[in-house]
């Protein structure tokens, strides 16, 4: 009896270990999936009610007080707020009118569990506000707190699915104007400051609370139901002529489409927007406050059509988030990319009856290809859908697989289930979800009863796996020229056994006509059996319609065909499968050249030429060898400048332009820039304002021009909008010619706060590690690699990744090979979604690598 006493007490204590190491760790740093689970079911009914009071001086902090209302349905378990600040920023805390200890640890202001009670509380709490996403400038600031970042500004519970409502009062300098997500019901100035009330918000996610504040103009229009409001830094009187009721009509446009589209009247209070002369984004969806770039929404009349398509997009896309992500927000930011396909995909709709003049199934190809492609061509590519195990790891899912290959499979989607029955989806799946978070199979489950395609087995390959196909194709002709059989396989690039189902259009280009058939694949091997029988073509176009998506065959015999390919979707994907090509070693670099000599010459659509220039760059910059873009330089300079000398359309010039001062390095290139700059010589057609101005003298700079000092000092006095004065003297040292100061400014971005301004961190980059500087900046790769995880924790969401393009991104020697190889070795424990980054924007080095091996 005692041994089976003694047994069971054994077996009791076993169990019991292994109950005890499964709970759920819920103090740990950052917000893990397991705390994001045990809040939404012990929370409920959540109201913040946040003061801050911002002093005159940049560097006093910024005191605060939160008095946070949360329903408790389990409250023996302790609250746990999220705040990441340094210890000492809780001044006090009250608890259920008690005031109780601090346990502010790991990230976390805890309230224990004895001082909760089941239903209504009330905390008060006293703190000093974070500031590492609190953007503060000398006359502005400005919140951006995705996707974790509103912890590090106030106490919170920051995770998107216990939406909340906001009261918020700020006091500031009088002169200052103050932008939140609800309207300003009053306000009370006393002294040298006023202090703004603004009325009971919206409810929303923690990661979509905002405010502005500064000394901005204003502007207020009523180009909907209701007025909207913008705030504004541009100076520049042409600019602000030019956009102020663009801006107004692209949101209202907007506004009208979606309103439509989805059945549901726009969602919130109030439709207001603030452009940011050093926003790190295009754009943030912040409810009732939008966030902008400034410099994307103010342009004048020297704006390329592709600039104007660029802010249109840019507008509808922010507006599209007013649904899809704010109105209904995803559970978890695993499923982030599905606001972003989402407001993505409504953009290209709505952005078509705003441009009737423009090709939109092109602009769709040229906006969406490259970019998937770029990174889903890599050893790094990731699915759409990724896996998150904690909120401090989210801004490392953004990416262009999730803003451009994610609107091509909805493209796909919309094609598979048919238009009319995707926007019934669409509408059920907002109605539905409304005010509300939902998951992709939530959506799924909605489109699977409107067809008949297995749609969660179509989602298991194009939304959860990575990866493109590879086609090939078989062509045999009988005894009389006639096809004998036309095959197409594909194969997964990665070499998994993936079959990526997808229908799109091939063409049998004839003398005088181009025969189109259908091809729709869902297996690995498709015969077309309409073409057996049709007559040998001059050749065929993969992918005619640009519905298809992955590498088509592309033959070098009739590369320079594709300049005179009549339709312009087919012609401009082809230039995208040539680039594609080329990259995979299936294509001679010089043959690509010639083509796109050709094209910068012929093609006289502004959205292609655009992106034949683009490709032109990548393939001179890149893919020619040392002794190639020196015997070709002054080939493809006086090619480029000779066609600017043309009567060529405003648009077409500017790109061109764009061309020529990207690689006009030589003695005459140089000639001909500083003639241009110091406005000795002009070119017809060819419209330039003061940035265009400053761009150039900054390149003089780059290109090492004898004039460089009277050049930027001139430049300098030139630039009216303070703003972007101080962004010149910023970038100084990256354009110095002594290489000892450009060292001194790389060592200085060791330190965070020598980051804050993003964009212009990213901007001095590029002239440090552009391939005329690459001897001397190589030395630099390893410590920007050694400071890519901190840059995680420090930046904003697209940091990590641009800082790997700007820097090691930029690098074409095997010296900078083996640099990152060092590091990868040296770091087996990388965080694998920042090894995918790395990877990403180290494809051409890898591919170069390949090359070089292959050639030893």
């Amino acid at each position: 009896m005692k041994l089976r006493i003694l047994l069971a007490v054994l077996v009791f204590n076993l169990f019991s270990c292994q109950n005890t190491s499964k709970k759920p760790d819920l103090l740990s740093p950052g917000i893990s999936k397991e705390l994001a689970d045990f809040r939404k079911e012990q929370l409920s009914e959540i109201v913040y009610n946040l003061d801050f009071a911002i002093p005159e001086k940049l560097e006093d902090s910024i005191p605060a007080v939160l008095l946070l209302e949360v329903t408790i349905d389990n409250h023996l378990k302790p609250l746990y707020l999220d705040f990441n600040v340094p210890e000492g920023h809780v001044k006090n805390v009250i608890a259920n009118r008690k005031e109780i200890t601090i346990h502010h640890e790991q990230e976390h202001l805890i309230i224990p569990s004895a001082h909760l009670k089941r239903g209504a509380n009330t905390f008060e709490i006293d703190f000093i506000a974070g500031e590492q996403s609190l953007n503060r400038n000398e006359e502005f600031l400005y919140t951006l707190l995705v996707p974790d970042r509103a912890s590090t500004l106030f106490p919170v519970f920051d995770q998107p699915n216990l939406k909340a409502l906001y009261n918020l009062t700020i006091t500031a300098h009088k002169d200052w104007k103050v932008l939140a997500g609800a309207p300003e019901i009053s306000t009370e100035t006393t002294g040298a400051y006023t202090t703004h009330k603004f009325g009971t918000s919206d409810k929303m996610s923690s990661y979509l609370f905002s405010f502005v504040a500064g000394k901005f103009s204003e502007v207020e229009q009523n180009s909907v139901a209701f007025p909207m409001t913008l705030l504004y830094r541009e100076t520049d009187s042409a600019k602000i002529t030019s956009s102020l009721d663009p801006i107004f009509e692209l949101h209202a446009g907007a506004v009208d489409y979606l309103e439509e589209y989805t059945a549901y009247p726009f969602p919130f209070q109030k439709l207001d927007f603030a452009a940011i002369p050093i926003f790190q984004y295009g754009g943030m969806e912040h409810v009732g406050a939008i966030q902008y770039r400034e410099s994307t929404l103010f342009l004048d009349q020297t704006a390329t059509e592709s600039q104007l398509l660029s802010r249109a997009k840019l507008i509808a896309h922010e507006t599209s988030h007013m649904w899809f992500g704010d109105l209904v927000t995803m559970n978890w930011f695993n499923d982030v990319w599905m606001k972003e396909v989402f407001a993505n995909f409504m953009a290209d709709k709505i952005v078509n009856p705003a441009f009737p003049e423009v090709n939109h199934d092109l602009l769709f190809v040229l906006s969406h290809y490259p970019s998937a492609y770029a990174e889903d061509r890599t050893q790094g590519a990731n699915p759409i859908r990724q896996n998150l195990d904690n909120l401090k790891n989210a801004g490392s899912l953004y990416g262009n697989i999730i803003y451009h290959k994610a609107p091509i499979m909805m493209r796909q989607l919309e094609l598979a289930t048919g238009k009319k029955a995707f926007q019934e989806g669409i509408q059920e799946y907002i109605k539905t979800y409304a005010n509300d978070n939902a998951v992709w199979n939530d959506l799924v489950s909605i489109l699977d009863s409107k067809t008949e395609i297995d749609l969660k087995q179509w989602s298991e390959v194009w939304v959860n796996q990575s990866s493109r196909p590879v086609f090939s194709e078989e062509v045999t002709y009988d005894s009389n020229g006639a096809i004998k059989k036309l095959q197409l396989t594909q194969n997964a690039e990665d070499g998994s056994a993936k079959i990526w189902p997808q229908t799109f259009k091939i063409g049998l280009v004839y003398s005088d006509s181009t025969h189109v058939i259908t091809a729709a694949i869902i297996d690995e091997e498709l015969v077309l059996e309409e073409a057996t029988g049709l007559p040998k073509p001059q050749q065929i176009i993969y992918n005619y319609d640009s519905m298809g998506y992955g590498i088509f065959p592309q033959q070098e015999s009739v590369l320079q065909s594709i300049a005179q390919i009549p339709d312009a979707v087919a012609r401009g994907y082809s230039y995208i499968n040539t680039h594609e090509n080329l990259l995979n070693a299936g294509l001679d670099p010089m043959s690509v050249f010639e083509l796109y000599k050709e094209g910068l010459t012929t093609e006289e659509n502004a959205l292609i030429l655009r992106r034949i220039s683009g490709q032109t760059q990548n393939l001179f910059w890149t893919y020619l060898s040392d002794m190639q873009r020196e015997s070709h330089q002054q080939e493809l300079e006086d090619l480029v400048y000779a066609q600017l000398q043309k009567d060529l359309p405003a648009t077409i010039k500017k790109t061109l332009f764009g061309l020529f001062e990207s690689i006009a390095y030589s003695e005459s290139g140089k000639k001909r820039l500083y003639a241009i700059w110091n406005k000795e010589t002009k070119i017809d057609a060819l419209k330039l304002n003061e940035d265009d101005y400053t761009g150039m003298a900054m390149q003089l700079a780059l290109f090492g021009h004898h004039k460089t000092e009277e050049i930027l000092q001139k430049a300098a006095s030139q630039i009216s909008n303070p703003d972007k004065k101080r962004r010149f003297q910023y970038l100084q040292p990256a354009l110095a010619a002594d290489e000892r100061t450009r060292d001194a400014f790389m060592s200085d971005l060791k330190e965070a706060k020598n980051r804050e301004k993003e964009s212009w961190v990213l901007s001095a980059l590029g002239y440090i590690n552009h391939p005329l500087r690459q001897e001397s900046g190589v030395k630099h790769l390893k410590m920007s690699l050694e400071l890519l995880e901190e840059i995680q924790l420090t930046g904003d969401i697209f940091f990590p990744k641009n800082w790997l393009n700007a820097t090691i991104g930029r690098y074409t020697s095997e010296e900078a090979y083996q640099i990152r190889e060092t590091f990868l070795e040296a770091n087996p424990d990388l965080n694998q979604v920042l090894k995918n980054k790395l990877y990403q924007a180290t494809d051409d080095l890898d591919r170069l690598h390949r090359r070089r091996s292959k050639i030893k």
